[in-house]
C-alpha cells in the first residue's frame, strides 16, 4: 500500500507542476523604439529584424493608435494623465459640436516577435507618455520605464485593446474613477538595445 500511495503522490505532484507550467504566459522578444528611424537604424546595425519589419510594426502601431488611443474631453484632462505637452487634438473630431477630442501623442512603439501566433510577423503597440514619466501601451495595462530598449515580454503586452474611436471621451471624473490611464504595472522595457 505504501508503494501505491507514493506513486499516486508523485503522479499528482507531476500533474500539478505540468498544470502550473501551462499557466505561465509565453514570453517573446520585444523592442521599443521612439520612432521609425531609430528602429530602421537598429535593424541595419543588429540584423535581428529588418527595416521592413520596422515599417510594418510602425504602421500597425499607428493604425492601433487611431483606433484605440485613450480619448479625453479636454486638453487639461489628457495632460493630467500623460504629462504636459504629450497630447494633441484628434483631427477633425467633434463631439456633438462641443469641441475637440484630445488624445495622447504616440511617442514610440513596441514590437514583439510573435513567432507562434502569426508566422513570425511582429505585433506592435503604440506607446504613450504617462504623467509620471514612464510609457504605457494603448490599453494602459503596462507601464514601461523607457520607450527604447529590448526585453522579454508576455504576449499579453500585445493584446489588442478595445476601440475608443466613436466612444464618448473620458472626462476628469471618468479618468479618476478608473484610477487614471496607465496606472497598472505589467512589464518593463530595459534600456539596452
Amino acid at each position: 500500500m505504501t508503494k501505491r500511495s507514493s506513486r499516486v503522490a508523485i503522479a499528482i505532484l507531476g500533474a500539478a507542476a505540468f498544470a502550473l507550467a501551462g499557466c505561465q504566459e509565453e514570453q517573446v522578444d520585444a523592442a521599443a523604439f521612439p520612432d521609425l528611424k531609430s528602429c530602421t537604424d537598429a535593424a541595419a546595425a543588429q540584423g535581428v529584424f529588418s527595416a521592413e519589419d520596422c515599417k510594418l510594426a510602425f504602421a500597425e502601431a499607428e493604425a492601433l493608435h487611431v483606433e484605440a488611443a485613450p480619448r479625453y474631453d479636454s486638453l487639461a484632462v489628457c495632460e493630467e494623465q500623460h504629462g504636459q505637452g504629450a497630447c494633441g487634438s484628434e483631427a477633425g473630431a467633434q463631439q456633438g459640436g462641443s469641441g475637440s477630442i484630445f488624445m495622447p501623442l504616440m511617442l514610440g512603439y513596441l514590437m514583439g516577435n510573435m513567432l507562434s501566433n502569426r508566422a513570425g510577423v511582429a505585433a506592435s503597440q503604440p506607446l504613450y507618455k504617462t504623467a509620471s514619466g514612464g510609457y504605457t501601451n494603448a490599453s494602459g495595462s503596462s507601464v514601461f520605464s523607457t520607450n527604447k530598449g529590448s526585453a522579454k515580454l508576455g504576449t499579453s503586452q500585445f493584446t489588442r485593446p478595445s476601440a475608443t474611436v466613436g466612444q464618448a471621451p473620458m472626462t476628469r471624473s471618468t479618468a479618476l474613477s478608473r484610477g487614471g490611464f496607465g496606472q497598472s504595472a505589467g512589464g518593463r522595457v530595459g534600456s539596452g538595445s
